[in-house]
Formats: structure tokens, sequence, C-alpha cells
């Protein structure tokens, strides 16, 4: 017997045309938030969900006895209950690959418009011509040290992009060999050098009671007052009032934020009056590219479970305060081009 899937958000035709020829009954959500989420589960008693953007709590959950399955449309997953899922046998999946490369385009992207400061230049350019061309600052990215905080998926794509820009990478995440992250990468086990050391701070980890605030004021004032902070990853790894403090405070040079801790943005976000300050609507993943493929392999996910089968992306959820970390280093082979090499 098919399964009724509950789509709060609409997904891609590949991931409709892939459960509809497998017979399921696909019903539309009548809502985003997580209110409207709760009266489909009731109304409807789906046996799966494939849900973007909207939180899961744990009423959600319950609200449905007959719920299997779960998947998250991408690579996050802190929106969803998780313990609720296990305790309550509903299996949960992702697609954590579905957007890596999107959410690593548009890291460089954040450190490409914060080193040439663009709020500035499009605020000055029109009326005072000279002035922008001539006395905005403006920086490029060759020669210049990242430090990613986080080297999956998405740290590693960032990584040999950043790379190929001639930069050099040091890249902190004690969860992996150091024979596992990419060529040309220097793995530090020193959280304190990503920061003291590099140029650009890129954050590429999940939100666990380990990383949640981790970028504070402490941590900012080691940072280089030319450096940037950019954050495509969870707005709950900063604290955001020390972050502004910061940027205003000419401690650091600024930051570009993919991922803020209130979604939608408050309009009086303190963040919002600063220039040197770039913020985008978590946009990171949501290419039409990227869309595409996180659709088919959540729609895949379901069909796995349906059939019986192991799904390819479980998600794990693992206890990163007492998982196993390494220690182990590794030094690029050859330091990429300086910025006065020619």
């Amino acid at each position: 017997m098919a399964w009724k899937i509950l789509l709060p958000q609409e997904i891609m035709s590949e991931g409709r045309k892939l459960l509809e020829d497998a017979g399921h009954e696909l019903i539309m959500g009548h809502g985003f938030e997580t209110e409207d989420v709760l009266e489909d589960m009731k109304k409807h008693q789906p046996d799966a969900m494939i849900v973007r953007i909207t939180p899961i709590t744990r009423e959600v959950i319950e609200a449905n006895p007959n719920l299997k399955v779960i998947v998250r449309h991408g690579a996050g997953f802190d929106t969803v209950d998780l313990k609720a899922c296990r305790d309550n046998n509903v299996q949960t999946l992702y697609a954590p690959v579905a957007n890596s490369t999107s959410v690593a385009e548009t890291a460089l992207l954040l450190m490409f418009e914060c080193s040439r400061n663009v709020t500035v230049l499009h605020k000055t350019w029109v009326n005072d011509f000279y002035t922008a061309k001539l006395k905005v600052r403006k920086n490029t990215l060759n020669g210049k040290t990242l430090g990613l905080v986080g080297c999956g998926n998405i740290g590693s794509r960032v990584a040999t992009r950043a790379l190929a820009l001639e930069m050099n990478v040091l890249a902190y995440d004690p969860y992996k060999p150091a024979a596992d992250f990419p060529d040309g990468v220097e793995v530090v086990r020193d959280l304190d050098r990503i920061f003291k050391e590099c140029d650009y701070v890129s954050l590429h980890a999940p939100s666990t009671p380990v990383t949640k605030n981790m970028v504070n004021k402490e941590r900012l004032a080691t940072m280089k007052p030319t450096a940037f902070l950019i954050n495509t990853a969870r707005g709950g790894l900063v604290v955001e009032e020390d972050l502004y403090e910061a940027c205003k405070n000419g401690v650091i040079a600024g930051a570009g934020l993919d991922a803020i801790r209130q979604e939608p943005v408050d309009p009086k976000n303190p963040l919002l009056t600063l220039d040197n300050v770039i913020m985008y609507p978590h946009i990171g993943g949501n290419t039409v590219e990227a869309a595409h493929r996180a659709s088919y392999f959540s729609a895949m996910g379901v069909q796995e479970v349906y059939e019986g089968k192991r799904p390819t992306w479980p998600i794990n959820d693992v206890d990163y305060e007492t998982a196993k970390t390494y220690m182990d280093t590794k030094k690029p082979d050859k330091q990429p081009a300086g910025m006065f090499d020619f």
C-alpha cells in the first residue's frame, strides 16, 4: 500500500516524479510555520514528510502515530527534534551533499564582497565616483589566509576553491583524521590558531552544545583587526551582540553572514545598520541546482524506507561532547603563491 507524504513546502519536479511514479499520494501543506504543519499532521496523518524550512517539534511528531520517516531537504537538521523522533520510532534522513557546492560558493561570495567593501561602494560610487574608486578599502583574496572551522562536505569544498585562488588554508575539525582533509590544507588542532592567524574565518560547523556561542567577545578579540568572519552555517555559533560590537568598534574588519539567530531577520537587528556587515536571508543552499538535487535525494530517501532498504543518508545524531576526536596534523606540501609572486 502506497504512502501519504506531507510536503510543508514544495519540492522540485524530480522528487515529485519519483514519488508519484511509485504510487504515493503527495499532500501539500497549507503553511510554512510549525503550527501549520501540526494542523496538517493531525488532519492527514501522513506516513512520511519532506521538510525544507519549518522547525519540527515533538508536538508535531507525536500528533501523528502513523508517521514513519522525516526527511530534511538539505544538510542541516537542527530544526528537527531528533530525540522525539527516536522516542516515537520515526526514522530521520537528510540530503547532506545536495547543496554543499552552493553553500561553499556562498561562503566565497561573502568573502569576495567583504574584501571589496561592496556595501560602501554601492552607497558611494554614484555620487562620489573618485572616493569609491580610490579611497574605499579593497583587498584581494590571493595570498591571504583562510581559516575553516569545520571541514566536512561544505568546508572541504570551500578549501579546494580557496586553494585555487592561491589562498593559504588552515582547517580545524577535531572529529576528522588529518588524512581525510583536502590536499593543500594545513590541519590544525588548536581552534585559537584559526582566529588569531587567519584573514578570513569561515564557519562550517553544526549547531551543537560544543559549538553554541563559540564565536564570542573573547574569541573575536583575538582576531586581526583586518580579518573578516564568514558564517554560512548556523546562527547559534555566534554571539550576535558581541559580533555587532566587534564590527562597530573595529575589533575586526567586518562579517559576511548567511545565517543568523532569528530567521526571518528582526528589522531591528543592529547588525543591519553596519556597512561592514553583509547579510543574506540564509540562501546559501537555495540555488536551483541544489534544490533539484535535494528534492530528488529526499524523495529517494522516502522510497528507500518504504521499500525496506537501508537509507543512503540517515541522520546520525552524534554526541559531540563524547565523540572521538583526533590530534594528528598535516601541512601542505607546497604553499600557494603569495601576494607579490608574479
